[in-house]
């Protein structure tokens, strides 16, 4: 994506609502791109993230599809699937159905689940070139700041 340069005074009167939504949708096409590339989708990974013994919030008791949506529902894109996607990883052995409709990681699942979380540090770094870490915690703390300042209203 290219964007048109701007000075500091027209940045300052730029909508942060279309800026937010369009780094929104760059960096999840990214994610989900770099993903595709190795034979996965980003909803395959946190099911196969919340069903491993490596979360802390698994409970021991493996998850339904509804559970899952429930678990993941501030972060779900309206075109996520899970009950396609866990048919699609029962396929694969990832991951086994008890007779609840729980669903299980298998030792399959898990090894791709470390393999995909392998990449993710490649991914951040291309993610965060030529930022330093100062500017990105700025960048943070002042859209959580926004976020307060909304959130009352």
């Amino acid at each position: 994506m290219e964007t048109a340069t701007y000075s500091d005074q027209e940045l300052a009167a730029q909508p942060v609502a279309y800026w937010t939504g369009m780094a929104y949708e760059e960096i999840i096409g990214f994610i989900r791109g770099r993903q595709a590339e190795l034979g996965f989708t980003q909803p395959q990974y946190w099911i196969l993230r919340h069903l491993s013994k490596n979360d802390i919030s698994v409970d021991g008791h493996g998850m339904t599809v509804a559970e899952l949506v429930e678990t993941m529902r501030t972060y779900l894109r309206s075109e996520d699937d899970l009950a396609a996607e866990a048919l699609t990883m029962l396929d694969r052995g990832w991951v086994t159905r008890d007779s609840e409709g729980r669903l299980w990681i298998t030792d399959a699942g898990d090894a791709a689940r470390a393999d995909l979380k392998a990449h993710a540090p490649a991914w951040r770094e291309q993610m965060h070139a030529g930022i330093d870490d100062a500017d990105y915690v700025t960048t943070l703390r002042v859209l959580q700041r926004m976020m307060r300042n909304v959130a009352a209203s």
